[in-house]
């Protein structure tokens, strides 16, 4: 930031200085407008002319050209013309060349605290912040994305009205699974930037997720109003097009997922969505729109259990969460299957077709790392006394192999 305020000063020596040239020209000027004055001969020369005209008017009575009334009406427009040409050349004394030094300072000064203020409200001095944070992370040694969100946290703090912060925040706590600090740095974008369909549509989208893929009156209140204001909003219509899916409804989903593949900008995304629309068709019994067939890709099969010495901790209507995460935990989650504890003991398949989002899915890692959950309360999010189990690493293969075992055996404190 010093650096800042050296660039800032070294910009402002030019306008310091074009204020200074006048001050410095003055006594030569001053010289010059003297010199000048000596030597203007304009009075001599109009009193020269007036003199000759009234010579001539004279000759002209004595001639009998005029006569006397004449005459004195030419003779007093010549004394007119003469006072009027001497009135227009008298000229103020010269003020001294010294004359008006101390406003030239006081000027200066108003233009570099008016050039501060200035900069202080209309200037980028946070978002050069940020950068300082980026570069000094990526320059550090031990630098990391842990040293970044601490920093980035610290800039919040800091400069808590600049959306560049949470629109930095938002992403990395969305991704590392730090899904309450990221509708938090959601929501203050959304109080900066104002309820714009884009944000809202983001906000729909995580707190969907959070409820475990459910339509809640919350979330179909942050639809409408989404909807409401940009009736092509992929994110959006992507959700919806998820939840028809999930409740077997896949012509609508197939629908929804069309009208978002319209207006959707990353080609990524657009695959994503074609893919799920392919799988919709082959639920719907119908020939997928491209002639290729397409399979649910790599995936993983899973042997959930329950420990007997849990068992009597878990009601048969209790949720189970299965879910797969990328290994790095930057990612969300993968692949999520929601069952209930009756099913227990049982085989699933994780695999592209139960994937949360098509930004995130089993195919795009080698490796990932199952969780099971048994939630009573069904809330997406772990809860204390839910029971779980976990397999931190395992291979996402393209072939059918044997189930890997997870076991449900801890308690969540």
């Amino acid at each position: 930031m010093t650096l800042l305020w050296i660039a800032f000063g070294l910009l402002l020596l030019p306008a310091v200085w074009l204020l200074v040239t006048p001050l410095r020209q003055a006594p030569e000027l001053h010289r010059e407008l003297t010199e000048f004055e000596a030597s203007d001969t304009t009075a001599e020369q109009n009193v020269a002319v007036f003199k000759r005209r009234l010579a001539s008017l004279e000759a002209a009575l004595a001639r009998g050209d005029i006569d006397h009334e004449r005459y004195a009406e030419d003779r007093l427009e010549l004394e007119r013309s003469l006072l009027e040409d001497t009135e227009a050349s008298e000229r103020r004394p010269l003020q001294p060349a010294t004359a008006g030094r101390f406003v030239i300072p006081l000027v200066m000064v108003m233009v570099v605290v008016a050039a501060v203020v200035w900069y202080q409200y209309e200037g980028a001095e946070g978002d050069l912040a940020l950068y300082a944070v980026q570069q000094e992370v990526e320059s550090h040694p031990e630098g990391s994305l842990e040293m970044y969100v601490e920093r980035m946290e610290e800039q919040a703090q800091r400069q808590p009205d600049n959306p560049n912060v949470w629109s930095a925040l938002f992403p990395i706590y969305r991704e590392t699974g730090r899904i309450p600090e990221a509708v938090n740095a959601l929501e203050r974008l959304i109080a900066i930037e104002g309820r714009v369909a884009p944000l809202l549509a983001q906000l729909a989208q995580i707190r969907f997720f959070m409820a475990g893929r459910e339509l809640t009156p919350e979330v179909q209140a942050l639809v409408d109003e989404t909807l409401a204001l940009d009736p092509r909003q992929p994110t959006v219509l992507g959700l919806l097009g998820i939840e028809a899916f999930d409740r077997g409804d896949y012509e609508t989903a197939v629908d929804r997922w069309r009208r978002a593949i319209a207006s959707v900008g990353d080609p990524n995304t657009e695959q994503s969505l074609r893919e799920g629309i392919r799988i919709a068709q082959q639920h719907m019994g119908i020939a997928p729109d491209d002639a290729e067939a397409v399979a649910s890709g790599p995936g993983i099969n899973v042997r959930v259990s329950l420990d007997p010495t849990l068992a009597e901790m878990v009601d048969e209507d209790a949720t189970v969460f299965i879910t797969a995460r990328d290994t790095e935990g930057e990612l969300p989650p993968l692949a999520v299957i929601r069952t209930t504890a009756a099913e227990l003991p049982m085989t699933v398949t994780l695999d592209d077709t139960t994937a949360m989002s098509p930004q995130a899915r089993l195919s795009m890692v080698d490796e990932a790392r199952l969780m099971v959950r048994v939630s009573s309360s069904g809330q997406a999010t772990p809860q204390p006394g839910d029971l779980f189990g976990e397999l931190s690493r395992t291979e996402v293969t393209a072939e059918d192999g044997e189930p890997v075992e997870v076991v449900i055996d801890r308690v969540f404190e």
